[in-house]
Order: C-alpha cells, then structure tokens, then sequence
C-alpha cells in the first residue's frame, strides 16, 4: 500500500475530515468508461447509501474501495492522508471490510471458527486455541452483534439463516476492527425481521463511531436507515444528499435518470 499525492488539500481538524473521500477516480475497461470523476465522501459514524440502476458503475466502485480494482487516475484519501490500494489486503489493513450476502463463510464450520477464520489463534506449538476462540466469539456474540435465536457459538453457520450469517459477518469484520462495512445487497434475500435486526446491528455500530456503506436498489429501505446518499448513473455521480435533504421520491427519480 503506498501514499500518493493529491491535487486538492485536505480541511484540517477531525471534524471535518472524512474517514473515506474519493476525488476524481477514474476507471475504464477499453472504451468502456465505468467511472467517471467519481467523488464522494463517507463520513465517520455515518451510514451511506450508494444507489443506482444495474450498470451505473455501483459495484465497480464497491471494488475499487474494497482493493479488488485499482483506478486509472483520480484519489483516494483515508483519514485525510491520501493512499492507494494495491490488494484487498491493502484495505482490509486500514478498516475496511466488504460483506456479501454469503459473506465466505463456511457452512461446515461453527459461528465461533467463522469468526476467527484466517485468523486462527494458536499456541507456540503451533495447536489452535480453539477454548479460547470460543470464548471470545461469545462475548462478541453477547456484546457487538446479538444475533436472535444463537446463544451458542458452536452452532454450525450451514443451520443459519441468511440474516444470522450476514450478522456473524459483521461481528467478525468489527471484532477485527474494521472501521467501515460496505453492505453489497444486504437485503435483496432477508425477511422483512430479518431486514430490522440487520438495520439495529448497523444503528448500533454507528453509535460505536463505525461507519457504512449500503449499496442496495431497495430505496425505501436505504431511506429508513441512511443518513446520506450518492446516487450513481453510467459511471458518474448524478445526485447527492442528506436523509432531510430529499425524499423516496427525489431518489426515485435520479436513479430512473441514470
């Protein structure tokens, strides 16, 4: 992961540094123009929407944050400090995690092995810690995400519903310190409750100063829970703004626009 420069300076003092902004990124495969001098920010403790119609560009930019795609020019800036993503180990060392509707978990394994997958610890023989793992996933059960209807963590995640396996994703990404979640639709396959449980989870982490990105084509639902919103159309930025700035219908109408 390296800096680089950027043409704009950053405001100075906390307040008014975003934890993510990007300027001007550019993407293309051939003539295909995918981004276009996209620029947003995603403020700390914030829950964002990225909206728009299939092709808008949306899930490029779910790669090009995450690691998976580098862009052709433009910046992207973390805490104020410009830097680029080589790898999705690059982005993951700096807080960010992406959480699928599968999220990679394994079916076979138990909520807590999920949980510390890839991430094992082990004793300096080179034995996993497998009580202590437990342990810990517990109080991760009990005190970040509560998932409903699992008071073990040794319950298989192949018994889980949808909604209880996104939820062991998100223990697992804030229990590692990821400082902010991109939710590629999250609620396409959810039941309306368990659509609620995963908004309470979210509400939560923003209360603890985490932040998130839900991309989604569900605008009601982005509405309830957003505090703002980046809609996207053919590679370009076509409308931001605040929950008391617009309406589902004004989001509607941008998104139909592209």
């Amino acid at each position: 992961m390296e800096t680089v420069s950027a043409e704009q300076p950053v405001q100075s003092g906390e307040a008014a540094t975003p934890l993510l902004e990007l300027r001007n990124v550019n993407k293309h495969y051939g003539l295909n123009h995918v981004l276009n001098n996209v620029s947003f920010h995603v403020g700390r403790a914030e829950i964002l929407a990225l909206l728009g119609d299939n092709g808008a560009g949306k899930s490029t930019m779910v790669k090009t944050i995450s690691g998976v795609v580098q862009p052709d020019s433009g910046a992207l800036l973390w805490d104020g400090k410009p830097v680029e993503f080589n790898s999705h180990a690059d982005a993951a060392e700096l807080g960010i995690e992406t959480i699928y509707q599968d999220s990679a978990l394994v079916d076979s394994m138990t909520i807590a092995r999920n949980i510390f997958m890839g991430r094992e610890l082990a004793g300096p023989l080179g034995f996993i810690r497998l009580k202590e793992m437990r342990e810990i996933a517990s109080h991760v059960l009990r005190t970040i995400v509560a998932i409903e209807g699992i008071d073990s963590p040794d319950k298989l995640v192949g018994s889980l519903s949808g909604g209880q396996k996104q939820a062991v994703a998100i223990a697992r990404a804030v229990h590692f310190k990821r400082t902010l979640l991109m939710l590629d639709e999250p609620t396409s396959a959810l039941a309306v409750r368990a659509t609620e449980a995963l908004f309470e989870y979210l509400r939560s982490l923003r209360t603890q100063g985490l932040s998130s990105v839900l991309v989604t084509h569900n605008l009601y639902d982005a509405y309830r829970i957003c505090d703002r919103f980046v809609v996207m159309g053919r590679g370009q930025v076509v409308f931001q703004a605040t929950q008391k700035e617009t309406s589902v219908e004004e989001l509607t109408e941008h998104v139909s626009r592209g």
